[in-house]
């Protein structure tokens, strides 16, 4: 019996040490510069206007000039705006050259590598290069161009890296380049955290479930999705059956309402104490349905997971043929 209340005191005693740990934050971050891409909506965007409340110099990269304008609008004349597009690397080398003449001695505190898109989600048989490269270039290649050309502000203020992955980058539960390009980003995120431990610069990555925003909109998915449906050779579709894609809406429309969590802000909430934490985390999993469902189902056995995604599945029409 003494050795049971001794464990569950030791259990205690442990986590209480951790809570604790977690709570301890960086002084004198006022002021700190901080360099956030994909701004003009989302996670990036609420990201930025809250790190400017709380008096970080924030430069906010966009993609689209309207995106730029409406957060310079909201935000304080300390904010700056840039465009960039993650995909050119010219952009990129330009972008990071004006941030080192702005940090100029001091470094670059913080690098949120938040950026993305979702590109095309269908059965593979469906797609072509073009759908996978996409992606790809974006989410992973977009992100370590970035950081290789922010590392040195990075080490200088012996600093904080923060790439935004997703639960797709530990379990691929659908088609397309969105997956590979978030389990190349776990990759690189992991690498780079053990590369530049000795450099005291603290690499983590978030991993957001399925919530609301532009890029996880289902309407414009099952529209992209459709467009590719609809230009599909005839024996294609023919193994699919004419009535898969209605079908196969239907059953993400009902799975999209089950799981999207409405409130972004506790994403932006790990970015900050990635940014804040005295001792961030290497990994932050976001969302409940992200740490109820997907993130256990990603560490389960092949044949757990693939029964459980296949059950939302449609059947295909070949599947009857004999």
């Amino acid at each position: 019996m003494l050795f049971y209340v001794l464990l569950f005191l030791g259990i205690v005693s442990l986590w209480w040490h951790w809570r604790a740990r977690d709570r301890m934050k960086v002084t004198n971050l006022t002021g700190k510069y901080i360099f956030i891409t994909g701004c003009d909506t989302g996670f990036g965007n609420m990201a930025a206007k809250i790190f400017d409340k709380k008096g970080f110099r924030v430069f906010a990269s966009c993609l689209t000039e309207t995106g730029a304008k409406e957060l310079k609008a909201v935000t304080s004349e300390q904010l700056q705006t840039v465009l960039l597009d993650v995909r050119d690397s010219d952009s990129v080398k330009k972008v990071a050259a004006w941030v080192k003449a702005e940090v100029q001695s001091e470094g670059l505190w913080g690098l949120v590598n938040n950026a993305g898109i979702m590109g095309p989600s269908a059965p593979t048989d469906w797609l072509d290069i073009e759908h996978f490269r996409v992606p790809i270039e974006v989410n992973l290649i977009g992100l370590i161009n970035v950081t290789i050309n922010m590392l040195p502000l990075i080490k200088k203020a012996k600093g904080r890296i923060v790439n935004v992955s997703s639960v797709g980058g530990r379990l691929a539960f659908s088609g397309g380049g969105y997956f590979p390009s978030k389990f190349g980003v776990e990759g690189f995120n992991d690498s780079l955290r053990r590369d530049m431990k000795a450099f005291g610069v603290k690499v983590s990555c978030i991993q957001p479930g399925l919530f609301k925003t532009a890029l996880s909109n289902p309407a414009k998915i099952m529209k992209e999705k459709e467009v590719i449906w609809n230009k599909l050779p005839p024996d294609i579709k023919k193994q699919y059956g004419e009535e898969y894609f209605q079908k196969d809406a239907a059953k993400k429309q009902k799975l999209s309402k089950i799981c999207l969590n409405k409130d972004i802000s506790p994403v932006v909430q790990c970015m900050e104490h990635a940014l804040t934490s005295l001792h961030p985390r290497a990994h932050y999993v976001v969302g409940q349905d992200a740490k109820l469902f997907w993130n256990p189902l990603s560490r389960m056995p092949a044949i757990i997971q693939d029964f459980l995604l296949l059950r939302n599945r449609v059947e295909l029409a070949v599947s009857h043929a004999k």
